[in-house]
């Protein structure tokens, strides 16, 4: 039987985390976020940690080798074997190739969604992001604020704001993302499996498209989603 990837496409901010919880909750699969993986890494000052702290806090992709060996060892546990959403991964063409070649011999069939907003949007979003410093878990004032304010909804720690949420740095995430990220669209709409929604909706509308997507056919995706 094969296994399906949710892949949520989008640049930063564009509010991926909040969806691939969603998703995540209503069909019941994991979701690996290789941000939360990084942030996790970051914490613990791992060897890992401290190159990708370098690179994140410069508004730069982490290099793909750096990344890859993770996400591989990840979607082989076994919590993953009916399927998984995969969110911040890939974000490079060749990524992308390697998780196919990677997981060619489970015949996994993935299905992209993109979630569009514009860049001046994206900017002020950010602006309003804080994230937990125990848990990883991000919120958005302006859009997903979570339940307890400024208080992390899993564990109650403090909210704090990322270094790599500063208007300065989202505007060269986003020039980075716009020149190597980018690209992963034409090579899934290659491939037919990639679907654009509009994310510059209410978060319960959003998801409502998102999940109208995934719940069709695995490569039979429908028209863009407005």
């Amino acid at each position: 039987m094969s296994r399906v990837a949710i892949i949520l496409f989008g640049p930063p901010a564009a509010g991926k985390g909040t969806q691939a919880r969603k998703v995540g909750a209503a069909l019941q699969v994991p979701v690996i976020s290789t941000g939360d993986i990084l942030r996790e890494a970051v914490r613990n000052q791992t060897e890992l940690g401290k190159e990708a702290r370098r690179h994140m806090e410069a508004g730069a992709l982490v290099p793909d080798e750096l990344v890859d060996a993770i996400v591989k060892e990840r979607l082989q546990r076994d919590d993953c074997a009916g399927g998984f959403i995969l969110d911040g991964y890939p974000r490079t063409v060749h990524q992308a190739v390697f998780l196919e070649c990677a997981f060619k011999a489970d015949d996994l069939k993935i299905q992209v969604v993109g979630i569009a907003v514009a860049d001046d949007v994206l900017v002020r979003r950010a602006a309003g992001r804080r994230s937990c410093p125990k848990c990883g878990k991000v919120f958005n004032f302006s859009g997903d604020p979570g339940k307890k304010g400024a208080a992390c909804d899993e564990c109650s720690t403090p909210l704090v704001s990322r270094a790599d949420d500063s208007a300065e740095v989202v505007e060269q995430r986003l020039k980075v993302y716009h020149r190597q990220t980018q690209p992963l669209v034409d090579y899934y709409r290659g491939r037919g499996c990639y679907v654009e929604v509009d994310g510059d909706r209410p978060v319960d509308e959003v998801n409502e498209s998102i999940l109208t997507i995934v719940r069709d056919p695995i490569g039979n995706p429908a028209k863009n989603a407005r």
